[in-house]
């Protein structure tokens, strides 16, 4: 048994969360897949953007499936560093631009 909440091989379990509602699943699925299909964006693009929104939503299988990913489509370890940067970054800043609601509030508090 392991000591911490994340399991790796947890991941290769995903298909089991249709279990008890296979027709959720099978949409679901249908749906990701044909996300990630090219569009007017490459599927290297969408990996990169995905390895960068799973470390916005801290989720580490996604980001252990979308390092993989990226590398399958021909990503880098630095394009893939700097799809997690700029992911920071938005979410750095979106903490941050929040700081404007504190200083409404201080100024309706006469501050």
């Amino acid at each position: 048994m392991s000591d911490h909440y994340y399991n790796a091989p947890d991941l290769d379990r995903f298909s089991e969360i249709g279990k008890e509602a296979p027709e959720l699943a099978e949409a679901f699925f249908s749906w990701y897949g044909k996300v990630f299909e090219p569009g007017a964006l490459t599927a290297r693009e969408k990996a990169l953007i995905a390895l960068a929104v799973s470390h916005a939503v801290q989720c580490p299988y996604c980001i252990d499936a979308w390092t993989e990913g990226c590398l399958e489509k021909g990503s880098d370890a630095e394009e893939m560093t700097e799809a997690v940067h700029v992911a920071a970054a938005i979410r750095g800043g979106a903490s941050l631009v929040h700081g404007v609601q504190m200083r409404n509030h201080l100024e309706r508090l006469g501050m």
